[in-house]
């Protein structure tokens, strides 16, 4: 595989007739989203041989909406700049090698459709628009011209390659014009033929008309001369063949001198190869078009479903193609091309490059018409990526555009050889899991909640489980199955898929058998651990690699850890505060097995923390235990965690995604970032380290691209912060951005390439395709828009990030308030009246308007009603020439019998409803009596009123409940719930209006109802609680959600939601709730947390009144005591960070005694601490507790709390009088002070701890062969080495600058840097000149020195131990074996890499990369890089270890200060003062140094010493 980043770019946009192109030497470039990106093509692309020569170099970032045109300049010398046309309203002229932009117009105002660079004149861009302006722009003199030729839309325009004035331009009814720009803008031709949009327009590349035999008249069945040449007859300078595709299915050939066509080509109807389109569907068609330099007897153009055809213009009458790639399957585009762009290369090669709805960029053969190479693309997010366990170098990628692309990284052939699945998809692809043993399954989360699984091998569609998410499927993992999941008899799969969606639940589903209903593993959680309060959220999933244990990360930001079979609650973990988005656990397989007890965690705050969980898994406790300590905190992110990855090759090195837009590679165990990656425009989403290469990540983010990328390379080696993060922010936010277009008019017409889409996106879902389209598709800019749901964890609901509405809602309220504002207009133009007068002047509506009219018509008309009324009351039989007159004058229904009356009333009725006021009708249907009618038809019309559901009684009982029932739907319609709920109550429907309250979010009132009308106990009431509990929680209101849950009596709910928010007043308030409900435990561990976050503001009093609410707390009291007393000490002595702005206790100080003595007289007064009974006690309490060990980047905060506790432990077990337990904390204190390198500290602790040294604790002791005595001989030791240091300083006399800096850099981490320190603190102090004492010391501080130089002589002949110094000897020989051991596998492992990928260039590099090892600057002459062999390697490890178990356990029990380095601190005393150390004393260093001091750099600084 080769050592190279790579791009999967956003895809090209869709709809624009030019937006890629080329230029000679090899440069392709194409339009995504807001930006262009540029492929170098052929031997410049410096590929790896045997690959395709293609690489993505870059993009030009700078437009805000999406790009619609793309032009090279096609002039020599000139190939470095391109333009750009976007929906932004710019077009804009780019220089390529610098990615800027040289200059910019904003002269259109509508939206750009065409654009090009005249190939003849060398400044001269043209571009159209929508509304038919064209402008040219000259760019050398920054002039420009606008022509405004038809009021029609333009498609596509083409300047003439033979003469710098004509302009061919294509418009959307089919028209084709011909004009020339220096007569402004004068029609040559106007070519009519086509009846649809023009889509390409192509001048022949040769001038004249000569290069084609034709002599016809356009649509002849017949040439007139089949062979030979025919020469124009009217000889005209700008004679030339123009070739047009349009969506009407052909291609016309023009004649430019005779102004019309002469030859018309139709698309032949291919036999798609592909298969599985619905014939009955219309075929989608853009038809583009390229005639070949070399070859103008031909013509390439796309056809309906994606193929390229290859037209022999000769025979045109015969309609003779060649297909592309005819002979080989797969190769060709499975959907329409938009694009084709010639190209040839600096080999001379003439390739053509193609642009599809594919979403595929692919390059052809012109010689061979065959396919060289694809590359494939991104239409949406890249939500997720996954690396298969089995198909090593297999990487499925989850994309927004509704596909899974799985990408074979390890392919020799192809650098890009990706699969496209799409079947049964159908949505954004939020999560993917390779099964961890079955080859080619995959199993993937949509953000519709879907679950599947793939069979990457084969091409059958994939199995859909039965139970979906009702969110977003958040992620998936593979584990075994737990014994609740209904298999049935028989056998159970060894495995199962668990998902977690984002209404927070985890669902188990039987790969065997999907169609079966999941398993909610809540139910079993509930059961095991006899939980009765609420479960949290679920948000994320994860099982350790061993398959025992399992991790479920919460949306409070809670980590649970469940142990097989029954998931039993070993540990919760409360760090994060917000959504956990993800989970890793550490790999199996390093050097350190233990490691595997790591987990790395991320959520929406940027901190990250890893625990080693090895403590709580291997004890097993009974209960569960609570971890609120992290093993490592990794600092440095600015924005939420979305993705972390364990690094497959190292030891403890993780890799974060974040949405600051970088990706962080961190060495966790010493703390410290590494690597930063910048390369992203957008917000990451996911991070996969490469499981073959350990210098190869690959990273997806919502700027719809996925970049493999190299560690090695980076240049950065933390995220940005401040000013860089700024920038990087700006450089996201250059994205586009969701909002309606200002030139669009809401209603009159749609823009072109909109409807294009539409239909598309209608088509796509017939063809069950699920890729979601983008260019202009309102889809795609809906993904831009909309805050993902992505598998990370973060709903909208929880997060408070605005949800922003798609671009189409947006351009359908604009519509909305425009048509409103014209109608309010209207009404403002009518002639100003006073509003009494016309109050006064209207007059109610009549309810007989009809009836009415027609009592007013003519004289004649109202004699005739006379005679019919007349005729009709005394005719004494039936008569039908007066039933007649009587239906046409229905108005004298009135005067004749009922039926005709109501006939009447059925007319006018009829008419008020259609004038639309249906409250005229039904009070006429009640006039004639007809209650139960005119309630039924209000209730189909949705038209009752509170008047007539007061009316319904009076037609009896049923029918008043019925009509109340109906009215409460109609008002839900109406989004009235509250008066719904009300008329339901009026019928005694409690649990009904309740559960209506419920269901649309109306807590407050349905709560209120169900209190006043139901039982207390009414179950209903918990559940209200429960539920708007939930939402209040959500939404970050936890003063109320608490309320809720103390009312549903789930106090443990309440108190945890108060803490939610982590500040020290929240924790507070929830530690006192939990004690007052009697949760002491979660009280404890709330007032505990309000404490440290009090500490950390140094509110001191504050921290001691939230310890006091619980008593399990008192030994945490004495902690802080401690630790006040020692920051006040140290800030006396101007030591500490902080100055006295702080709160510190009143508490009564006796500066006389030593700091012991003042602690214990605080704790006495304060605490009643005066008994060993009472110290005991609160030693046991306190000795439960662990810390981490110290490293050099702990904060100094934590760590100064963590030395404390040691310290008080040891006080507590002196006053106790267990001096053996006083001597082990005080230790401890000194060497956690000694690990993190704050030597400054260690010096402290002794002053204060130990102000007359050791000597008191050796007879409190007193039996020397006291179990204790090696860790006195360690204290002892440590206090030496301290003084040492000390001595050596002062020696250095009125110099307090190499003293200050020697303090300042002390770092104790390893003895190579402790020792380089030696070296580089007196590099002059080895000269023989330099070691006489300074003449500016004075003769007083001479004695004194003298004095100490005695009594260091006595002390340090406890450090020179010999076998203190085997020891470290053996373990550094250790630690160097195992580290030689692991470059020999990384270098054996790489070699193996570049075997299998490549037989080329890559077998020298390991005869390089010895060369390079072999002379590193700071190695001596004679060392020599000479390889060591593995069964050398294993007998120095065995004689290592051997040497380590020969020494007595007690050498081995503690921490030892380096002996080493000693002996080179007293030879350089001895070499700047010799009278200070005897030569007897010089002697045993020496032969220390020359008997231990084997590796490298005690070597270098003895001889630095002695030459």
């Amino acid at each position: 595989m080769g050592q190279e980043p790579r791009t999967l770019p956003p895809s090209p946009n869709w709809y624009c007739s030019r937006c890629s192109d080329a230029v000679p030497g090899g440069l392709f470039g194409f339009a995504a989203r807001t930006s262009v990106f540029l492929v170098r093509v052929g031997p410049g692309a410096d590929t790896i041989p045997g690959t395709p020569p293609f690489r993505v170099i870059g993009e030009l970032v700078g437009h805000t909406e999406k790009v619609s045109g793309f032009t090279f300049c096609h002039h020599p010398g000139q190939y470095n700049l391109c333009a750009t046309s976007s929906d932004d309203g710019t077009v804009k002229i780019w220089e390529v090698e610098a990615k800027t932009v040289v200059t910019e117009h904003a002269l259109h105002q509508h939206t750009i459709s065409a654009l090009h660079w005249s190939p003849r004149v060398k400044d001269l861009i043209v571009s159209g628009d929508e509304k038919g302006v064209v402008f040219c722009y000259w760019l050398n003199r920054n002039d420009s011209q606008h022509l405004f030729i038809e009021p029609r839309t333009i498609f596509c325009l083409t300047c003439s390659p033979h003469h710098e004035d004509l302009v061919a331009i294509g418009y959307k009814d089919g028209i084709v014009v011909i004009i020339d720009i220096s007569k402004k803008g004068e029609v040559m031709h106007r070519l009519r033929g086509h009846d649809d949009e023009i889509h390409s327009i192509a001048w022949c590349p040769l001038s004249g008309e000569d290069c084609l035999s034709i002599n016809q008249e356009e649509n002849s069945e017949e040439p007139e001369i089949p062979n030979g040449k025919v020469t124009a007859q009217t000889p005209l300078t700008k004679g030339c063949y123009l070739a047009t595709g349009s969506k009407d299915q052909t291609i016309r050939i023009w004649s430019c001198s005779r102004g019309r066509g002469v030859m018309t080509l139709k698309l032949p109807f291919l036999k798609r190869r592909g298969g599985g389109v619905d014939p009955t569907v219309k075929e989608r068609l853009w038809l583009t078009l390229h005639w070949p330099k070399d070859q103008p007897t031909q013509l390439v153009s796309s056809c309906f479903g994606g193929e390229l055809l290859l037209w022999d213009l000769t025979q045109s009458w015969r309609r003779k193609y060649t297909l592309f790639s005819g002979s080989s399957e797969g190769q060709n585009h499975s959907r329409i091309v938009f694009n084709l762009c010639p190209l040839q290369t600096e080999e001379d090669k003439q390739l053509l490059l193609s642009i599809s709805m594919d979403r595929d960029v692919k390059c052809w053969d012109m010689a061979t018409l065959e396919c060289c190479w694809t590359l494939p693309s991104l239409g949406g997010f890249a939500y997720s990526l996954a690396f298969s366990p089995v198909d090593t170098g297999c990487l499925a990628i989850g994309v927004g555009d509704g596909m899974i692309r799985v990408w074979n990284t390890l392919s020799i052939k192809n650098n890009y050889d990706v699969k496209n699945f799409w079947q049964g998809v159908k949505s954004k692809v939020t999560a993917l899991c390779w099964h961890p043993t079955k080859e080619g399954c995959l199993a993937f989360g949509t953000d519709d909640g879907k679950v599947g699984l793939y069979d990457t091998y084969s091409n059958k569609p994939p199995q859909i489980s039965s139970t979906y998410h009702k969110k977003t499927v958040y992620s998936l993992a593979w584990g075994p199955p737990v014994p609740a999941m209904a298999l049935g008899e028989g056998d159970r799969p060894s495995l199962t898929l668990y998902s977690c969606g984002g209404e927070g639940i985890v669902l188990q589903h039987n790969p065997w058998k999907l169609s079966g209903e999941a398993f909610d593993i809540n139910k079993l959680i509930r059961d095991t651990n006899s939980i009765k309060y609420k479960l949290p959220v679920h948000t994320e999933i994860s099982w350790k690699a061993d398959g025992k244990i399992m991790a479920l990360g919460n949306e409070d930001g809670s980590i649970e850890i469940f142990k097989v079979p029954n998931l039993k609650l070993i540990c919760t973990i409360q760090q994060h505060h917000k959504l956990v988005n993800t989970i890793s656990w550490h790999h199996e397989h390093g050097s350190q097995p233990e490691l595997s007890y790591l987990m790395a965690s991320g959520s929406n705050n940027a901190v990250i923390y890893v625990h080693n969980l090895q403590n709580v898994i291997e004890t097993n406790p009974d209960s569960p235990v609570t971890i609120t300590e992290p093993y490592r905190t990794l600092s440095g992110h600015t924005a939420k965690i979305t993705s972390l990855a364990w690094s497959p090759h190292h030891d403890g090195r993780l890799v974060s995604a974040s949405y600051d837009g970088t990706a962080q590679v961190w060495d966790t165990l010493q703390e410290e970032p590494l690597c930063n990656f910048r390369g992203h425009r957008g917000r990451l989403l996911c991070v996969a380290w490469s499981p073959l290469d350990p210098d190869c990540i690959y990273s997806g983010a919502d700027d719809f691209c996925v970049y493999k990328w190299l560690t090695s390379m980076q240049e950065h080696s933390r995220p940005p912060q401040g000013k860089k993060s700024i920038e990087l922010e700006k450089k996201r936010l250059s994205q586009p951005k969701p909002k309606p277009k200002k030139k669009k008019k809401p209603t009159l017409r749609v823009p072109v390439k909109q409807e294009l889409c539409d239909g598309n996106e209608e088509e796509s879902v017939k063809e069950s395709l699920g890729p979601v389209e983008n260019g202009v598709s309102d889809q795609e800019t809906e993904e831009e828009a909309r805050e993902p749901e992505p598998p990370c964890g973060v709903t909208s609901a929880v997060s408070k990030e605005p949800i922003i509405c798609t671009p189409a809602a947006l351009g359908f309220e604009k519509s909305k308030s425009t048509i409103n504002n014209k109608v309010t207009l209207l009404k403002k133009d009518v002639p100003k009246e006073k509003p009494e007068a016309l109050i006064k002047k209207r007059k109610a509506r009549s309810m007989l308007p009809l009836s009415t009219s027609l009592d007013h018509r003519s004289k004649e008309e109202l004699h005739q009603d006379c005679l019919v009324l007349a005729t009709t009351k005394h005719s004494k039989g039936p008569n039908e020439d007066v039933s007649t007159d009587l239906e046409e004058r229905f108005h004298l229904g009135l005067f004749t019998d009922r039926a005709t009356l109501y006939r009447m009333i059925e007319v006018e009725g009829k008419s008020h409803l259609e004038n639309g006021h249906p409250e005229l009708f039904h009070q006429l249907m009640l006039w004639k009596g007809d209650l139960k009618g005119v309630l039924q038809t209000a209730a189909e019309r949705g038209e009752l009123t509170d008047n007539l559901v007061a009316m319904a009684p009076v037609a009896g009982y049923h029918v008043w409940v019925w009509a109340v029932e109906a009215f409460a739907k109609q008002l839900c319609f109406q989004d009235q719930y509250v008066k719904a709920a009300s008329h339901l109550l009026s019928i005694h429907k409690v649990y009904e209006a309740v559960e209506l309250l419920k269901s649309n979010h109306f807590y407050r009132e349905a709560i209120a109802i169900a209190k006043a009308r139901l039982r207390p106990e009414d179950p209903i009431i918990k559940d209200l609680y429960l539920s708007w509990g939930a939402i209040l929680e959500k939404d970050g209101h936890y003063a109320l959600a608490a309320k809720c849950y103390l009312g549903a009596t789930s106090a443990y709910d309440a108190a945890k939601v108060l803490a939610k928010k982590g500040d020290a007043a929240s924790l507070r308030t929830a530690a006192e709730l939990a004690s007052i409900v009697g949760e002491n435990e979660l009280s404890a561990s709330l007032a505990l947390r309000c404490a440290q976050e009090l500490l950390l503001a140094r509110n001191w009093v504050g921290a001691q009144e939230a310890l006091q609410l619980h008593t399990s707390l008192k030994g945490q009291r004495l902690v802080f005591c401690l630790l006040e007393l020692l920051s006040k000490h140290l800030e006396e002595k101007q030591l500490s960070e902080g100055k006295s702005s702080f709160s510190y206790n009143a508490w009564p100080a006796d500066s006389e005694g030593s700091f012991v003595e003042r602690v214990t007289a605080v704790w006495k007064s304060t605490f009643s601490l005066d008994s060993p009974e009472q110290y005991q006690a609160a030693f046991q309490q306190l000795q439960k507790i662990k810390y981490p060990s110290a490293t050099s980047n702990t904060p100094s905060k934590q760590l100064l709390l963590h030395i404390c506790h040691d310290l008080t432990l040891a006080v507590l077990s002196q006053e106790a009088g267990s001096w053996d337990a006083a001597v082990e904390g005080l230790l401890r204190a000194v060497i956690r002070s000694y690990d993190s390198g704050n030597f400054t500290i260690m010096q402290e602790v002794h002053s204060a701890f130990l102000p007359q040294g050791c000597d008191h604790l050796r007879d409190k002791l007193g039996d020397h062969q006291s179990p204790t005595t090696p860790a006195f001989k360690s204290l002892k030791a440590f206090f030496i080495y301290g003084r040492l240091y000390e001595f050596w300083w002062s020696l250095s006399g009125p110099c307090p600058e190499s003293s200050v800096w020697v303090r300042a850099a002390h770092r104790t981490k390893t003895s190579t840097e402790q020792s380089q320190e030696v070296d580089s603190v007196s590099p002059e102090e080895t000269d023989p000149k330099a070691s006489q004492p300074e003449p500016s010391r004075t003769p007083e501080l001479d004695v004194r020195l003298i004095e100490e130089g005695e009594q260091m002589q006595n002390a340090c002949k406890e450090l020179l131990s010999e076998k203190h110094a085997d020891l470290q000897n053996a373990q550094r020989t250790v630690a160097e074996v195992q580290e030689t051991l692991g470059e020999m596998i990384r270098q054996h492992q790489k070699s193996q890499l570049c075997k299998s990928t490549a037989n080329g260039p890559d077998k020298n590099e390991p005869e390089q990369e010895g060369e390079s090892l072999s002379h590193p600057q700071n190695q001596c002459k004679e060392e020599k890089n000479e390889p060591v062999s593995l069964p050398e390697l294993t007998k120095r490890l065995t004689e290592a270890n051997e040497r380590i178990a020969k020494l007595p356990e007690s050498i081995k029990t503690w921490p030892f200060p380096d002996v080493l380095e000693c002996c080179l601190i007293l030879l350089h005393v001895g070499s700047q003062c010799p009278s200070f150390v005897t030569q007897e004393m010089q002697q045993q260093a020496q032969e220390l140094l020359q008997k231990y001091g084997n590796t490298k750099v005690y070597k270098r600084h003895y001889q630095t010493l002695y030459t």
